[in-house]
């Protein structure tokens, strides 16, 4: 069960990485991802970091889809951020401007989920700058798993990564494009 627009077709030849999970708890904001990236429906590495900090580190990100598409993403919406400094919005509407427009970008096959203290947002090949209703977003194959687990924890007394990390093993028990090799990187909330 794969997301067309982010699986390969299976001879493609395109690496896809999958899973990514964000939470916005407590005055704290998550992002996961697994570490899974298949060519296929062979793994071919286990242990990606799709998630991670970028710009002056007050940005944190995770992407899901081919995984050559997703770098160059990051570094365009790195030198976004250069451009607009503190403004993730702006940073992220710009980068979705010329997603949409630009002729090379526009055959990248990626989606990205990206927060800072104040906004999360989910950027897509389409166009679309997103922010996720309730503080949850789920993208990739498994995205879908993730996020209905995480809907059912969030309103325990877990903290966000805690959820994450139990809504990504709820999402890798279901989905064959998602393992266990989890990477959490949080930031403080506004």
């Amino acid at each position: 069960m794969t997301d067309p627009d982010l699986s390969p077709a299976p001879s493609s030849g395109l690496w896809h990485g999958t899973t990514i999970l964000t939470i916005r708890k407590d005055r704290k904001v998550v992002i996961a991802g697994d570490g899974q990236v298949s060519l296929g429906a062979t793994v071919i590495k286990a242990n990606a970091k799709k998630v991670r900090s970028i710009g002056r580190g007050d940005v944190i990100a995770g992407f899901a889809g081919a995984t050559a598409d997703a770098f160059t993403l990051f570094e365009r919406l790195e030198s976004k951020l250069e451009q607009y400094p503190g403004q993730l919005t702006r940073a992220c509407v710009e980068l979705a401007k010329d997603w949409r427009t630009d002729r090379y970008l526009r055959r990248l096959e990626a989606m990205m989920i990206v927060a800072d203290k104040q906004v999360t947002l989910v950027l897509t090949g389409t166009g679309d700058v997103l922010e996720p209703e309730g503080g949850l977003m789920g993208i990739g194959s498994g995205g879908n798993f993730a996020l209905a687990a995480a809907k059912a924890l969030v309103d325990t007394s877990l903290s966000a990564e805690d959820i994450a990390r139990k809504a990504m093993a709820i999402a890798a028990e279901i989905c064959v494009y998602t393992n266990t090799k989890i990477v959490i990187e949080a930031l403080e909330s506004a």
